[in-house]
């Protein structure tokens, strides 16, 4: 079954060419089925980017789903054309007094990982969403630092920032193979990591989470939250397989001090072409996710929350 998506989306004619089934909302309401909504708060400079990677993944899966793309109400990006951003893109304040449900919610990181939480200009009404999912989304996906923000939020668990940055493709251990969130998945995973901050695994379960995925080297990937119907990935299995070589190359431009992303490049030499190594871990999990909203949200929209 294909994702729906308005046909002038980027994203649209990008996944037709991979191959994935994209159906625009006009054609989607034909059909005598209930798709499930899904709505991605995105919270990256780059979000014409980042819609395709996300869209990608959910768009995989043989169920209907209806994406909708939310931004903050108080934040006007400055990488992505406002053309784009009022066409496609819904402020929450909007949302929220719709009064309308989402069967899944994807929380992006942002490029603020250095800074304390409560000092993010936004923070006050990110704080009311994330307190909204829990009466509005049946099962919210925080990614890298939206999946940090969510934990400080909801438990009080802290950030803690690294002396050198986590960059590169590192092999992770899967600790729950029973999850249904890791069903398919391998013993080891490989996994594109690319941040500053960690959260600490003691920490995180001492606040009664589960750790789902986890690095000898990066700490805790994957996280399940499941009083708040939630799951935090600290990593990003929904990059493309050259991201890390985009970021790296911005980075070696602007003159900052940069490793070579560990274990991405062949050889760990910059001049080769990456290969990708986690696609098929990345479509299991989001896969997975989407699954289990499938199984547990309410047919009755309306019924999400109570």
């Amino acid at each position: 079954m294909p994702i729906t998506l308005p046909q002038t989306l980027p994203a649209f004619d990008i996944l037709s060419r991979e191959g994935v089934m994209v159906m625009s909302p006009g054609r989607a309401a034909t059909q005598d089925i209930r798709p499930l909504r899904i709505a991605l708060l995105n919270l990256m400079p780059k979000k014409i980017q980042t819609e395709n990677q996300f869209a990608r993944l959910i768009g995989a899966t043989p169920l209907q789903i209806d994406f909708q793309l939310i931004r903050i109400t108080s934040h006007q990006t400055k990488n992505t054309a406002a053309e784009h951003m009022e066409e496609f893109y819904r402020p929450f304040e909007e949302v929220e007094a719709s009064g309308e449900k989402f069967d899944g919610l994807i929380v992006t990181g942002a490029p603020i990982e250095k800074i304390d939480f409560a000092e993010v200009t936004y923070w006050d009404e990110l704080s009311r969403i994330f307190d909204w999912t829990q009466s509005h989304v049946y099962s919210t996906f925080g990614v890298c630092w939206g999946g940090m923000a969510m934990a400080y939020h909801f438990h009080g668990i802290q950030k803690h920032l690294l002396e050198h940055k986590a960059f590169g493709c590192f092999r992770h251990e899967n600790l729950a193979p029973t999850s249904p969130y890791l069903r398919g998945f391998s013993d080891e995973v490989l996994v594109p990591v690319s941040r500053w901050t960690e959260m600490h695994r003691d920490e995180i379960e001492a606040a009664g989470l589960k750790t789902l995925i986890s690095s000898p080297e990066t700490g805790p990937c994957l996280v399940e939250d499941e009083s708040h119907r939630a799951l935090y990935v600290f990593n990003h299995f929904e990059y493309d397989s050259g991201t890390l070589k985009e970021e790296y190359d911005r980075d070696i431009a602007a003159g900052k001090t940069i490793n070579v992303p560990k274990n991405y490049y062949p050889d760990d030499d910059p001049t080769r072409k990456p290969s990708n190594r986690w696609r098929s871990h990345a479509h299991l999990l989001f896969g997975n996710w989407i699954n289990e909203i499938y199984q547990g949200t309410p047919y009755d929209m309306a019924q999400i929350g109570r």
